[in-house]
């Protein structure tokens, strides 16, 4: 498997990772600010276009009990969007506390908090995509 690129969207901020060409590694690549679905499914379909990937993964966020709330609603909305005007594959991929995840991430690598305030919104994305990366190597491993 080859490229996938991430997104997790968001109401402001849009973070979007990428792999390495194995589809092994997840590394942020940008945050895109919110503009409206139609547009933001064209910049991630260019941001697609660009980097070569040929899956694209967005991150879902469910609810303590695993339901779909309003940001899940939002980001299948966006899944729709990207489906209308791309044919590569789409997977929504649950995105369940991502952010903590990514703030984690930033405290052990001993980010000084001033930093730390910035967005991680591609930070983020790079976690569910990185997950994804994780759980389709251990079932190609299994099957």
């Amino acid at each position: 498997m080859g490229k996938a690129l991430a997104v997790d969207p968001g109401q402001v901020r849009i973070g979007i990772a990428i792999s390495d060409e194995t589809g092994t590694l997840a590394r942020p690549l940008t945050i895109l600010s919110h503009v409206s679905r139609a547009e933001d499914a064209r910049r991630i379909r260019d941001l697609v276009l660009e980097t070569g990937a040929e899956v694209i993964v967005v991150g879902v966020a469910l609810d303590s009990r695993g339901q779909a709330g309003a940001k899940a609603r939002s980001a299948h909305r966006l899944v729709d969007a990207l489906r209308s005007i791309s044919t590569l594959k789409i997977i929504p991929w649950d995105e369940s506390h991502s952010t903590q995840i990514a703030a984690e991430y930033r405290i052990l690598a001993g980010v000084k908090r001033k930093t730390r305030a910035k967005p991680i919104d591609a930070l983020a994305a790079a976690v569910i995509l990185q997950d994804y990366l994780d759980r389709r190597q251990t079932e190609d491993e299994s099957a």
